[in-house]
């Protein structure tokens, strides 16, 4: 009788154990984002939802919600980039999970072909090159994102809702400058909240040595410019 007790015992430890595993294996895979078959020219990139599901993205430029009211990117639905460039980011999501649990980073844009790029400089034309610039990178000069090393990024809840940065993205008013959020905040054109939210943004991302820049509270760079040219090839 006790052998038979042991033995009952045993089937229903490994039947529960093997019921368990299971459902956590079923519970990973519903968290997993489909992969679906990259561009043409960005093979060697990752979709950084493969290597973060967590990561919550919107893809601006395959929509009409950006600056030029129209679809640049026909054949891009993910974010890519670099490999290092991914992991780097999910480290930087990580960090945001840590003190802020019900927080998320957002993504909007990550690698950007040469193309587009010179697409988006032209159709700034009536603004003076040096002031275009600070807005989108020229072409002749490539920008970090068409090296897949630079991301679009902000932070939402958990209903997906970005958090109030007192600018939107792709704005391209002195409002959305970094460098000038002293200046605006003293004028009581930023609140103390927006400004903190922006703040938390850099806090997160420089934790992984993401670089901002002073025109964009959205744009960072993962390696400067020049490091990025000996890194890696552009996409055309």
């Amino acid at each position: 009788m006790i052998r038979f007790f042991l033995l009952f015992s045993v089937l229903i430890s490994v039947f529960g154990f093997s019921q368990t595993n299971k459902k956590q294996a079923k519970k990973v895979e519903i968290n997993k984002v489909k992969p679906i078959p990259k561009p043409k020219g960005m093979e060697h990139l990752v979709d950084i939802q493969e290597i973060d599901p967590t990561l919550k993205i919107d893809v601006k430029y395959a929509t009409t919600d950006n600056f030029m009211g129209k679809i640049l990117y026909f054949n891009i639905e993910r974010i890519y980039l670099q490999k290092e460039v991914a992991l780097r980011l999910a480290k930087s999501q990580a960090f945001l999970k840590k003190t802020h649990p019900k927080y998320s980073l957002l993504v909007y844009d990550g690698v950007r072909p040469l193309s587009v790029q010179q697409a988006m400089w032209d159709s700034l034309d009536s603004l003076p090159p040096v002031q275009r610039g600070k807005f989108v990178s020229n072409p002749a000069n490539g920008s970090v994102h068409n090296y897949a090393a630079a991301v679009d990024v902000t932070i939402c809840d958990q209903f997906g809702k970005p958090l109030d940065m007192g600018a939107g993205y792709d704005d391209i008013r002195e409002i959305a400058y970094p460098s000038l959020e002293a200046k605006f905040l003293a004028e009581g054109k930023l609140t103390k909240k927006q400004v903190a939210n922006r703040k938390l943004l850099r806090r997160v991302m420089e934790s992984q040595q993401f670089k901002n820049i002073p025109s964009e509270w959205w744009h960072f760079n993962a390696f400067p410019r020049k490091i990025v040219k000996t890194k890696y090839k552009i996409i055309p």
